[in-house]
């Protein structure tokens, strides 16, 4: 009898143990839930110049908002995800070590901040990287080619746990794109960075990514020295130097950047005056180039100082004779038969972080000094 009453006692207390336990775990289930519309706001990213991203805090969490993309909100790693999180936001958890980039403006940024292990998949193919860092994570296969951003590889995204997807607006021309990577369960962040007007604005997006990518530190030290070897050049009055920046298309039409673009600003910075100042019927779309025909730019800049030659849309050109080829209207510009024509190199638009340095170059061609060592602008002969 006395056995009996021991092991019934032995287990009434065990049901006891078992009932605290998990009494204990329901409260810390219920202290480790967080809603949504408990967070507060404490504080916001200052940004300087840039317009198209804004970043607020809630305690450890961000809210990163894109314009005209919607909002984020990223989760540190250690963190629970908040309850009742409003359909319109969505949830970025980190790591982001598995993203797929396809906007290549972003890789150099990406780079810069040493950030480059987080980017798994690419949406550029190996040889179209100017990004040596890119070109040579491909080539040892750290990161792999997930097809363009109007076929992207969904089952290579998928089997490679992609966490988010990186692009630019060129994804609203297949929005049937995004929709699929969203319904997949894998968040995508359409960014801006070509909208803004501001070059430094432009520059300033290394911030946006410091914060994804936990790497707020070295984005910020970066954007400061930026900033720091900048401001002298800015400071400087105008030297009243024009300076026209174009190509020539296929069908001979000239690409030109629109006055309010960032090329035309990061000129108007760095001392001089760019045209064509004002394009009579400027197109009202988001696009920063427009076409003009060959006599509308004849007439606008064939007194301009300097002629900078975009080599993005048709490639390099290495000589003057080479772009007399293109239209024979060139031998009569000014700049063309005074020798202060240039080239921008391929390079230039892929390497985001160049902005300061190519503001530098500007600088030395505008104020006519030590113009051999401009790096992303070849003279030509």
């Amino acid at each position: 009898m006395q056995k009996k009453r021991i092991m019934i006692v032995s287990v009434i207390c065990i049901l006891l143990l078992t009932l605290c336990a998990c009494g204990t775990k329901k409260q810390e289930k219920k202290a480790d839930t967080v809603d949504f519309s408990s967070l507060s706001k404490t504080g916001s990213m200052e940004l300087n110049y840039a317009t198209q991203y804004s970043v607020d805090e809630y305690g450890g969490y961000k809210m990163i908002t894109i314009v005209d993309d919607g909002r984020f909100l990223l989760i540190p790693e250690g963190m629970v995800v908040p309850q009742n999180i409003p359909e319109d936001v969505t949830v970025l958890q980190q790591p982001l070590d598995k993203t797929y980039l396809v906007s290549t403006s972003v890789m150099d940024l990406v780079r810069q901040i040493d950030a480059m292990s987080d980017i798994r998949l690419s949406g550029t193919k190996e040889d179209g990287w100017y990004v040596e860092e890119a070109r040579e994570a491909m080539e040892e296969g750290d990161i792999l080619y997930a097809g363009k951003y109007s076929a992207p590889d969904y089952e290579l995204i998928l089997d490679e746990g992609c966490n988010l997807a990186i692009e630019n607006t060129m994804i609203y021309h297949n929005p049937e794109v995004k929709e699929k990577l969203e319904e997949l369960g894998i968040p995508v962040l359409v960014e801006r960075s070509s909208y803004e007007s501001h070059p430094l604005g432009r520059l300033e997006w290394i911030r946006l990514y410091g914060v994804l990518f936990d790497k707020e530190e070295e984005a910020d030290s970066f954007y400061e020295a930026e900033l720091e070897k900048l401001e002298p050049i800015m400071k400087k009055e105008s030297c009243n130097v024009t300076v026209a920046f174009f190509s020539v298309t296929a069908n001979g039409t000239i690409s030109v950047r629109k006055s309010n673009d960032y090329v035309a600003q990061m000129i108007a910075l760095s001392g001089g005056t760019y045209v064509p100042e004002q394009l009579a019927g400027e197109e009202e779309n988001a696009l920063s180039t427009m076409n003009i025909q060959m006599e509308d730019f004849y007439a606008d800049a064939k007194n301009a100082d300097i002629l900078i030659y975009n080599s993005t849309i048709e490639g390099e050109i290495s000589t003057l004779e080479e772009l007399k080829q293109k239209n024979a209207l060139f031998a009569d510009f000014q700049a063309v038969q005074d020798g202060n024509v240039y080239c921008t190199t391929n390079n230039f638009f892929q390497k985001s972080t160049a902005i300061g340095d190519f503001m530098e170059d500007l600088n030395k061609i505008i104020r006519n000094t030590d113009t051999e060592e401009a790096g992303y602008l070849k003279k030509l002969r």
